[in-house]
């Protein structure tokens, strides 16, 4: 028995626990136990300023981005608000890069996942693990909303135990409570260099790797849309963001830069949650911590497949993407659009086994500023529509803070982080690439705007 389809023609299956466990959990991924190893490194103790710079970023966009969603729940979000308040060429352009970066993520993190379980079980080949894994969760998602909804709610559940486990674990280090630790006190933020090692530069450099770790912050908002209430999910998952980002990361970032020094080779070449865990005398650390990140990347595979084949869902409802990709089953779920988004995912994997390393190097550099696009998009809709409906005399309910001020600053910012990127060495590859998969996009999109056009003016005349 299906719960009553929403007016987008999906199920209303999501439950309040699944969106709040979503919101909670849903920025957690496996960069945050392995990869700020590699921040660390480069920035030093410094490394908060940059993810504190990067958090401020996303609880702005999300705000934006809640403010918009709040008054229009749409399963399609800022591809369709983009779409509204810029044009269709924005939202048709936005909607086909927002996808192509979840179908990228599928094959990585099931790739992730799989090596991590060949080390548990040598005798199984990895590709074996990925499509196993890929192959499951695809027909998890294709059954039911409330089964993706039911997956994330537990995955995230395990990702929130073992933070505030290592937070719990960390302050007892601090404090000298922990009997087993070798280590303790908060002196490595400033005895090894000083708090800003390597300079401005570095936490400059360091901010742009962090960005990228909080991407999928906005999943919420396309979730909501299945779920009753979606405004109020969305108000309480958009005003959580602040305390998430602060206890998740900086919090557990400051435990790991206190109790071991930023140069230690080991944190780039182990994960910063493994070195410390260690460094407390915390048995089978390696254990505890490949599991989570099992489940860390399990999870980011399970939300990548939900958030593409909702965005080409959407992008179908408007006529921009196949129209096959609309269809949904019994119990409203776009199984078409999962489909095809897991199918082009293989393709990917495919590339990258068959085709030159240069071309899978370039398909993932292809959606490197994918992230920054998406928010500087929320920011302009966000300005535009508060605008229209200023104009219009409507009541705007859930407001960005100090508009238009702040959202000005946002825009700003985001393009001159982009325009660094452009002139540094390291990210100069992404953004030419994203530049060029954009402009293919984009006129890829004017095409479509002007059969459609077409197809109008022929349908006028023939009435």
């Amino acid at each position: 028995m299906s719960s009553n389809p929403s007016s987008n023609g999906l199920e209303q299956g999501l439950k309040p626990r699944h969106v709040t466990m979503l919101s909670i959990a849903g920025v957690i991924g496996a960069g945050l136990f392995v990869g700020s190893g590699h921040a660390i490194a480069a920035a030093g103790p410094a490394v908060l300023l940059a993810y504190a710079a990067a958090g401020t970023l996303v609880v702005l966009v999300m705000r934006m981005l809640g403010e918009m969603a709040v008054a229009s729940p749409d399963t399609g979000s800022f591809s369709t608000y983009a779409d509204r308040a810029i044009g269709h060429w924005a939202g048709f352009t936005i909607g086909w890069l927002y996808w192509w970066f979840w179908v990228l993520v599928i094959p990585l993190e099931a790739n992730a996942a799989a090596t991590i379980l060949h080390a548990w079980f040598p005798n199984i080949a990895i590709w074996a693990f990925t499509l196993v894994i890929t192959l499951l969760l695809t027909a998890t998602n294709l059954f039911s909303v409330k089964n993706y909804g039911e997956f994330e709610f537990w995955f995230a559940l395990i990702k929130v135990i073992a933070i505030v486990g290592f937070i719990a674990l960390g302050v007892l280090a601090i404090f000298g409570f922990l009997p087993t630790s070798q280590v303790s006190g908060v002196s490595h933020l400033f005895d090894t260099q000083g708090f800003l090692p390597n300079g401005m530069g570095a936490v400059l450099a360091a901010m742009l790797t962090t960005m990228f770790s909080f991407m999928g912050t906005e999943i919420v908002t396309i979730a909501a849309a299945e779920s009753k209430d979606p405004g109020k999910q969305i108000s309480k998952a958009t005003n959580s963001v602040i305390w998430r980002i602060g206890l998740f990361y900086l919090v557990s970032i400051f435990i790991v830069v206190a109790l071991v020094p930023w140069n230690d080779p080991v944190l780039a070449s182990v994960g910063s949650y493994q070195t410390v865990l260690e460094r407390m005398g915390i048995p089978n650390a390696k254990l505890i911590v490949d599991i989570v990140v099992l489940v860390a990347v399990t999870s980011c595979l399970n939300s990548a497949l939900y958030t593409a084949s909702r965005m080409m869902f959407s992008l179908g409802k408007r006529g921009d993407a196949p129209v096959v990709s609309t269809r949904t089953n019994r119990s409203g779920t776009p199984y078409w659009a999962v489909m095809l988004s897991t199918g082009a995912a293989f393709l990917a994997v495919f590339a990258n086994y068959v085709a030159p390393a240069a071309v899978f190097e370039f398909l993932l550099a292809s959606s490197g500023a994918i992230a920054l696009l998406v928010y500087l998009v929320i920011a302009v809709s966000q300005l535009r529509m508060r605008q229209k409906r200023k104009a219009a005399g409507e009541k705007v309910e859930f407001q960005m803070w100090l508009f238009p001020g702040l959202t000005y600053a946002v825009i700003v910012f985001i393009v001159g982080v982009l325009t660094i990127m452009l002139f540094q060495e390291a990210h100069r590859v992404e953004i030419l690439a994203t530049g060029l998969l954009s402009v293919l996009v984009v006129a890829a999109g004017l095409i479509v705007s002007r059969r459609r056009k077409q197809q109008r003016v022929g349908a006028a005349a023939l009435n």
